[in-house]
C-alpha cells in the first residue's frame, strides 16, 4: 500500500485543532488534484460536517447499522465561489455521528472491519484522511493499525506533549515500525516549532528508541478562527494566510513521500 494512502490524524489531547487540520489537509491534497476521502473517525464526537456546514443525508451510523453501504454514505464537498461555481479542491467526506454511544462502543474487530472497508475502496482515492478522536481509547488505537501514516498534532502545552507521548508509546507497542510524524500547531515561529518537537522526540528517543520526524508546523493565525466560524476551509476563505501556506507546505511534503521519497522515522539501537 502507498505509505500515504491512509493518513490518520491523532493528537492524544483534545483542543489542539485536530479536526481543523484534517479538513485543511484534505482540502490541500484535493487542491493538488488528488482524489481525497475525509473520514470522521471520532466515533463519539464527530464534527467534520459542522466545520464544513454540511448536513449529509447519511453518515457512519447508517453504515454501522447496515441501513446503507459505505459507498452510499459518502458525500462530496464542493467549495463554491461567489458566483456559485466550483472553486476547486473538491473532496469526499464520510461523516460521523456525534454523540452516538453505539459507534463509540464498537469492538476492536468491528473497528478493524470498518477500516478494512475503507481501504477496500482501493483505487477510488489517492488519500484517505482519517480525523481520529482525542485520547487513547480502543477505537483510536484500532484505526491506527491499518498501515499508512499517522500524523500526531501537538501544541506546546505540557498536557499536549505528555498525551502525545502516551499516544506514540501505545501505538509503537501495538504497531512496531508505525510511520509516525509530528505537526506542531499554533506556534510563534519555526524555532518555537522545533523546540516543541524536540521536547516530544527527546522523550520518544530516550524511552522508546524512535525519533518521529517533524513534517511541518502551523503558525498562530486569527484567520483559522474566522474560517471555522464561517464553516469554510481556510484555504478557500483565506488562501494567502500564514496558516494556509503552512498547510500547503505539509501537503507538499506528503505528496513527495507518496512519490517515493520516504523519510522514515529514525530508530536507535536499543529495543522498545
Amino acid at each position: 500500500m502507498n505509505p500515504t494512502r491512509m493518513i490518520q490524524v491523532a493528537s492524544g489531547k483534545g483542543g489542539v485543532g485536530k479536526t481543523w487540520f484534517s479538513v485543511s489537509l484534505a482540502h490541500a491534497l484535493a487542491g493538488a488534484h488528488r482524489r481525497v476521502l475525509l473520514f470522521d473517525g471520532d466515533l463519539g464526537l464527530a464534527n467534520i460536517d459542522v466545520q464544513l456546514g454540511l448536513s449529509p443525508r447519511c453518515d457512519l451510523g447508517d453504515v454501522i447499522s447496515g441501513r446503507v453501504a459505505l459507498e452510499e454514505a459518502i458525500a462530496t464537498y464542493r467549495p463554491q465561489s461567489m458566483g456559485g461555481a466550483d472553486a476547486g479542491g473538491v473532496f469526499d467526506i464520510l461523516a460521523g455521528k456525534s454523540g452516538s454511544g453505539v459507534l463509540s462502543a464498537l469492538t476492536r474487530p468491528e473497528i478493524a472491519g470498518l477500516a478494512s472497508r475503507l481501504l477496500a475502496l482501493g483505487d477510488a482515492y489517492d488519500h484517505i484522511v482519517a480525523d481520529l478522536a482525542a485520547g487513547l481509547d480502543q477505537s483510536v488505537m484500532s484505526l491506527c493499525t491499518v498501515g499508512g501514516m499517522t500524523i500526531v498534532l501537538v501544541s506546546d502545552e505540557p498536557t499536549s506533549l505528555t498525551d502525545a507521548y502516551a499516544f506514540v508509546k501505545l501505538l509503537t507497542m501495538q504497531e512496531p515500525g508505525a510511520d509516525i510524524r509530528i505537526v506542531v500547531n499554533m506556534v510563534n515561529d519555526r524555532d518555537h516549532a522545533r523546540r516543541t518537537h524536540a521536547a516530544l522526540t527527546n522523550a520518544c528517543r530516550n524511552f522508546l528508541g524512535i525519533n518521529p520526524p517533524l513534517i511541518g508546523f502551523v503558525p498562530r493565525d486569527e484567520s483559522v478562527r474566522d474560517a471555522i466560524r464561517h464553516q469554510t476551509p481556510i484555504l478557500f476563505r483565506h488562501p494567502q494566510a500564514k496558516a494556509s501556506e503552512a498547510i500547503q507546505k505539509i501537503a507538499r511534503e506528503i505528496l513527495a513521500l507518496s512519490a517515493g521519497n520516504p523519510r522514515l522515522p529514525e530508530k536507535t539501537a536499543h529495543p522498545l
